[in-house]
């Protein structure tokens, strides 16, 4: 009988998917499985690694008799700290192979030490050098009057101190509707945004769907919402000039992070040299509409 493979968990936003006879790890693509490793994890990893390497070629030369001069015979110990001298190359010179069986295994755990040193360098690259947007999107959506017309909006920030540039913004709602034949499924709606392409993102800003007739959302409660379980994934794509590389980051809110009737509080301020400071405390902070009580 087969057996059955684990459940594997996945996070995507609020949601959380559980994969049933999916196969979890796939051993041909172990550079990606490394990769997605928290680096306490990965430190794990190479320490284990590092000490199960160092076990196995002390047995061999404890397996090979007097192989190495200078060491005590039988010594686990000793035998464990010439490996791990070997492993690095360093070799301090009171132990050193006395025959051919310990030359061969020295060799050979220098090659491993070597081609190790190779791996973990570029992984250690790898990791530091992958780059991250540091973009901040605000904890709630709003839906609002702007120029005369219901509108959604979300603010991002940048958290870097340079401009991103290029930066590609979109907004996804899905909720749950029944078909004609009365099947519940999830649909999925792209919202035109009234600007989806920015040249130069150097702070914060605004993104903004207008609610008209043409809108997924036109004509909905926040009860509908509800009922409908909808969620909006909101994602941006822009370039860092430091390393001209592209970044992405998305975020998700579910109908409950829906403030209606309700603007983002002014977190611009312009001197009298023509500069605009940004408070970035204000960044998540609303504020009712002028005549809402």
């Amino acid at each position: 009988m087969k057996r059955p493979s684990p459940a594997v968990k996945v996070q995507a936003g609020h949601r959380e998917f559980i994969k049933l006879n999916a196969r979890k790890y796939d051993w041909r693509d172990i550079y990606h499985l490394v990769l997605t490793l928290t680096w306490p994890q990965f430190a794990g990893m190479i320490l284990g690694i590092y000490l199960c390497i160092n076990l196995l070629f002390a047995v061999l030369y404890l397996l090979g008799g007097n192989c190495i001069a200078e060491l005590v015979p039988g010594s686990f110990t000793d035998h464990f700290f010439f490996s791990v001298e070997t492993l690095a190359t360093v070799g301090y010179g009171h132990a050193y192979p006395a025959t051919l069986y310990g030359h061969c295994v020295a060799t050979l755990e220098i090659l491993v030490g070597l081609f190790g040193l190779a791996v973990l360098t570029g992984l250690i690259f790898v990791r530091f050098s992958r780059p991250t947007a540091r973009i901040m999107f605000s904890n709630v959506a709003v839906i609002a009057p702007f120029d005369g017309v219901p509108t959604l909006m979300i603010r991002l920030a940048n958290l870097r101190h340079h401009a991103m540039i290029e930066a590609d913004f979109r907004l996804l709602l899905m909720r749950s509707e029944l078909t004609k034949e009365g099947e519940d499924v999830r649909r999925f709606y792209p919202l035109r945004l009234q600007f989806d392409h920015l040249i130069s993102f150097p702070a914060a800003l605004t993104v903004r769907h207008v609610i008209d007739e043409a809108s997924p959302l036109h004509g909905l409660t926040a009860e509908d919402l509800k009922l409908t379980d909808s969620r909006m994934l909101a994602s941006i794509v822009c370039v860092d000039p430091v390393i001209q590389a592209p970044v992405q980051t998305q975020t998700e809110y579910i109908y409950e992070q829906i403030a209606w009737n309700r603007q983002f509080a002014e977190i611009y301020v312009e001197d009298a040299r023509g500069r605009y400071t940004v408070d970035y405390s204000k960044f998540d902070d609303t504020v009712e509409l002028a005549g809402e009580k």
